[in-house]
């Protein structure tokens, strides 16, 4: 494709009126794209919760979930497909009736735009990576970089041109049509504006850079092996980055890359790769003339597995695991996150413990591969953002500055812990399985179950799990407590299924379920356990027959879960604070004065005591959500002496969000 320029003012006539207002409400956080479907009466709708709704006739009628951040872009395929795009730098395919068809990455980081042409089943995106990315038959076919950072929208026009708007004021058309396409001079200034543009490496797909062991120009000898294959050479002191253009059959120069001189990582911040951000991106050539392949590491990964995986994930012989994993640790210098004790070490990799929950507590049961047991249940990416969300920086709402926005109370949906990776977990289920007593020990084909569960209530929308599934599932719940974590985190998985949520919350059920999980709450248990539970009762909250459970033994419930305030793990504080927090948004919603004091003094007593400022953020909100439009309940906090507790987290200054909430709830009391 060449390009053509438009103006990039657009004037537009003054006598546009709006002919009908309909105000739906369902989405948490803001709104940023609407389509109309085919069929009437339709509308879908993405937003920064995360979830993309059908509506009709002023009524959600079905939640699209699956993307892992803000859903920015929405385009129809069919009557019954569309596809999706998010700041989880992915594309996603659905069917209207629910099912995601499928996933597409390409793209480094957030995509803002998505568009179909006419006719067909191929779409062009726009992003923050300098990019317009052309899609056939769901693979990236073509990548055109233009000289701005953000490439904000683009349109494919209807004789099969793409218009793109960009961040640097610019309109640009490119087409396939030779009649059409630019003259000479104006390619020869897009060409010139391109390589001499600058880039931050630090927002591209550039991985790592080390100026001292790039090549020179004559790297670019060597043809490409790929569309879009970018390569880094060093041309007196400089770093340019030139791409591959396959139709072309050249190399093209796309820029600068600023702020890489005499640097060994890529300067401060993440490198996003498919959705998810990285410490490092490495490039990693298999030999001359193979193709080149993209290594993510972060230096909480122990880089064994990283490496063991990347060659799986590739395809790529084993032989070649232990240069990968010392090219690993010889380009991070050995970097690594907290203390690290040889107890329990692998002899192999040299590696710690298995860390359920990234605990500081031993647990039995290390990964005998790696020593470091990476499979940590609902670790890290749990965090919520409880607030609105700004479109153009992803920071918290804008506000003015006279008056603050409340964006955080009272909480309407409860928060739920959803990350997960299956297939540790299985692993781990099965390592274990030796060592469960031989009446509890699992058979292959119970296995087999096990693995089609964590399949079904993996997915955004499945089908139902089976009772042998289930009956599997509660016989290894009830393995010995060294050892059961695994079968806790699948069952936190489970309960977020409505089915399940149904079964094991069901009045017939609601005893023997309950006292199970408050038995893996006793401060003298194991950490990992403790955490599951009160996950597990987090995600209970997802469906309205584990809210009724909870409200039916919140006494107790809430009583053996403050017991566990002084433990040293954050991620338990967190969980806690979650758990008061989906409490406080049930009693707000049935104004049930009783049970708001006794949430209110769980608060009181919690917020002494944690130290994670996410834990101390999800009781503030749950504090603001309890006592919203509620005198009595303002009454109650101010008895209790909750004003004078949180005052020290006004003066927060990062993130804002802790200072934010904590003045809007002082301002109630």
């Amino acid at each position: 494709m060449t390009t053509t320029f438009v103006s990039s003012h657009w004037t537009t006539p003054n006598h546009s009126t709006c002919s009908r207002v309909t105000k739906t409400q369902g989405h948490t956080a803001a709104v940023w794209a609407v389509k109309i479907l085919p069929e009437q009466g339709l509308m879908l709708t993405g937003s920064a919760d995360k979830t993309i709704k059908l509506w009709k006739a002023g009524r959600c009628e079905r939640t699209y979930t699956g993307h892992e951040d803000c859903v920015r872009g929405l385009a129809t395929l069919t009557e019954t497909e569309f596809l999706s795009c998010s700041n989880d730098a992915s594309i996603r395919r659905w069917k209207i009736s629910g099912e995601c068809l499928q996933v597409c990455f390409g793209h480094t980081n957030y995509i803002y735009c998505i568009s179909t042409f006419p006719g067909s089943k191929d779409f062009v995106t726009t992003g923050e990576d300098r990019s317009l990315r052309i899609w056939k038959g769901g693979e990236c076919t073509q990548t055109v970089r233009l000289p701005a950072q953000s490439i904000w929208c683009c349109c494919v026009l209807d004789n099969g041109d793409i218009a793109v708007g960009a961040s640097d004021g610019m309109i640009r058309v490119f087409t396939e049509s030779l009649e059409r396409r630019a003259n000479p001079e104006e390619l020869k200034a897009f060409e010139e504006e391109l390589s001499t543009a600058t880039i931050d490496p630090k927002t591209g797909d550039l991985g790592d850079i080390n100026v001292e062991e790039l090549p020179g120009k004559e790297h670019l000898d060597d043809p490409g092996t790929r569309e879009g294959q970018t390569r880094l050479v060093k041309v007196e002191g400089k770093v340019e980055a030139y791409q591959w253009s396959s139709s072309d059959r050249k190399w093209v120069k796309i820029g600068d890359v600023v702020g890489s001189s005499g640097a060994t990582q890529q300067t401060s911040g993440k490198v996003l790769f498919e959705g998810k951000e990285y410490d490092y991106v490495f490039t990693i050539d298999v030999n001359e003339s193979g193709p080149s392949y993209k290594l993510p590491y972060n230096i909480i990964d122990d880089p064994w597995l990283v490496a063991y995986n990347f060659l799986q994930k590739n395809d790529l012989n084993p032989m070649f695991l232990d240069q990968v994993a010392k090219f690993i640790i010889n380009n991070t210098k050995g970097q690594t996150v907290g203390a690290t004790t040889m107890e329990f070490a692998d002899p192999f990799t040299g590696g710690g413990r298995y860390i359920p929950g990234s605990s500081s507590e031993p647990v039995s049961g290390a990964d005998p591969f790696t020593g470091a047991g990476r499979y940590i249940p609902g670790s890290g990416a749990d965090t919520v953002t409880l607030g609105g969300s700004d479109p153009f920086t992803g920071k918290n709402a804008y506000q003015s500055a006279t008056a603050a926005v409340n964006v955080y109370f009272p909480k309407k949906e409860a928060v739920t812990f959803d990350q997960a990776n299956p297939a540790q977990i299985l692993g781990k289920v099965k390592e274990l399985n030796g060592a469960a007593p031989e009446e509890k020990r699992l058979a292959e084909e119970d296995l087999i179950l096990l693995e089609k569960l964590l399949a079904i209530t993996c997915k955004p929308f499945g089908e139902t799990p089976t009772a042998p599934q289930m009956e599997t599932l509660w016989k290894a719940a009830h393995w010995p407590e060294d050892i059961v974590f695994p079968a806790l985190d699948i069952l936190r998985l489970s309960i977020r299924h409505p089915s399940v949520n149904e079964n094991l919350c069901s009045d017939k059920a609601t005893g023997q379920f309950c006292s199970y999980l408050i038995m893996h709450l006793n401060p003298q248990g194991k950490p990992a356990n403790q955490l599951l539970a009160l996950r597990i009762f987090c995600n209970c909250f997802a469906w309205q027959p584990g809210q009724k459970l909870m409200m039916l033994h919140r006494d107790q419930i809430l009583s053996q879960a403050i017991e566990l305030k002084a433990s040293v793990n954050k991620n338990i504080h967190i969980a806690l604070a979650t758990l008061v927090l989906n409490y406080a948004i049930c009693l707000h919603q049935d104004n049930d004065i009783e049970g708001k004091a006794q949430c209110l003094s769980v608060v009181s007593t919690a917020i002494e005591m944690v130290q994670d400022l996410e834990a101390a953020f999800r009781l503030l909100v749950a504090l603001g959500t309890l006592i919203s439009d509620d005198v009595n309940a303002i009454q109650l906090a101010k008895s209790l002496g909750i004003d004078s507790q949180i005052k020290k987290y006004a003066a927060v200054s990062e993130p804002a969000k802790i200072s934010e909430c904590c003045k809007l709830v002082l301002n109630l009391l």
